[in-house]
């Protein structure tokens, strides 16, 4: 059981880490995108937001599952 909980427990945060880096990326080095192509950046911002709440989503119903073995 333990081995299950700390695969998936570790498995979310590496994504969480994943998501930490793009976001960091599209406000810094990203943002550069603004000036030259608004509608591609502001397209991969979106898709940034959609990962970051696909992740808090799957962590919603992850926890309680592992809360209740």
């Amino acid at each position: 059981f333990f081995a299950v909980y700390f695969l998936l427990t570790g498995l979310h945060g590496l994504h969480i880490v994943g998501g930490i880096v793009v976001n960091t990326f599209l406000l810094t080095a990203g943002s550069r995108m603004w000036q030259t192509d608004p509608e591609h950046f502001t397209n991969r911002v979106e898709n940034a937001g959609l990962y970051w709440h696909f992740v808090d989503l799957v962590w919603i119903f992850l926890f309680p599952s592992l809360y209740l073995l």
